[in-house]
């Protein structure tokens, strides 16, 4: 099943638009002005204490899961990425340089999925935002699939990874900001 919706996702979806968007959408520093706009609204309705501990919380949610995403399970497992599979050398599409080798799971689906998680615990209330932070994160880790970075396997372990990290993230910043926590 994981081979079908990778050639889906990788080979029959394939046209122009998407190899020219993708590589894009997908990359961190394409999200740097979200970022700021989404700190500045953290700013502008809780000031800067409520602000800056939400921002460390989601500094060492990041961090914690990128960590054990990298340098402990992705070790652990050792699974190859597509690109840096020779069994499926020529057969899968690679639009952006291949990185390291290993693959499981995607760093990309993890932090993502922690920052959206994070944001729809705190600032974010209106369940249609709920959806389009959930959407956001789905769509750049689906893109690792796309650009032949990933299989949906290392995005499904990287989303459930993201979202457990953020969660528990979340309970203790909730007892540790006390009452400058944004909940």
């Amino acid at each position: 099943m994981e081979a079908s919706i990778f050639e889906f996702l990788n080979q029959d979806i394939a046209n122009p638009i998407f190899d020219a968007v993708l590589p894009v959408y997908r990359d961190k520093l394409t999200w740097l002005p979200l970022y700021m706009l989404v700190t500045y609204l953290l700013w502008n309705r809780y000031g800067y204490r409520k602000t800056l501990y939400l921002l460390l919380c989601i500094g060492a949610v990041i961090a914690v899961a990128d960590q054990l995403a990298a340098s402990v399970i992705k070790p652990w497992v050792g699974r190859i990425r597509p690109c840096a599979t020779e069994s499926l050398a020529g057969e899968v599409r690679v639009l952006v340089g291949c990185g390291g080798k290993l693959s499981f799971p995607s760093n990309h689906a993890t932090n993502h999925f922690a920052v959206a998680t994070l944001l729809m615990l705190t600032f974010v209330r209106k369940w249609y935002w709920r959806l389009a932070w959930f959407a956001w994160a789905l769509s750049i880790s689906l893109a690792q699939v796309y650009v032949g970075k990933h299989f949906p396997g290392d995005i499904l372990a990287g989303a459930l990874l993201g979202t457990g990290i953020a969660i528990l993230g979340f309970l203790l910043y909730r007892r540790l900001a006390g009452r400058w926590a944004i909940t």
